[in-house]
């Protein structure tokens, strides 16, 4: 794809999710759409005329299968990333060059026997708590340095 193609086409609006248990770990998914092992953060889509926090706790819902949580940040600014070039015309339907996400940190206040992956339509097919350090190792090399981003951002928190 050219990259005047690329330049013309929008970023996905999106809203990301830092869930912190009561250890201050990170809530990662392993997705279950991809040939290649990826692992993330909850996020996604903003629908039209949708606030971003009410998308935050609807995506919580839907992709860890509780709301069991409250917002106790959230980031300064939108932050984006582009897709790889292989990935461009093929994720969501060829429509976006990436997504432009406001990322929100949120205290789980469940336990794990809370989580359910399957409430919604799955789109991971496993799950872990993990450290920053474990997360920089996981995420796919496109998203890196979004998640270093967000991590340095919500440091402040006491994420471990």
């Amino acid at each position: 794809m050219t990259s005047s193609i690329l330049e013309n086409l929008p970023y996905r609006p999106c809203v990301g999710i830092l869930l912190l248990n009561h250890e201050n770990k990170i809530f990662v998914g392993k997705r279950i759409d991809t040939v290649i092992e990826a692992w993330q953060m909850p996020q996604g889509g903003i629908d039209a005329g949708e606030d971003p926090k009410v998308t935050a706790l609807r995506e919580l819902k839907e992709e860890v299968g509780t709301d069991n949580a409250e917002i106790i940040a959230e980031s300064k600014n939108w932050l984006s990333y582009d897709l790889p070039e292989h990935l461009i015309g093929v994720a969501w339907k060829g429509r976006y060059r990436g997504q432009r996400m406001k990322w929100f940190a949120m205290r789980f206040l469940g336990d794990d026997a809370d989580i359910n992956l399957t409430h919604h339509h799955p789109e991971f097919s496993e799950w872990r708590w993990q450290t920053p350090a474990e997360i920089m190792r996981l995420i796919v090399p496109f998203k890196r340095d979004l998640y270093e981003k967000i991590l340095t951002e919500f440091a402040y928190l006491g994420v471990k």
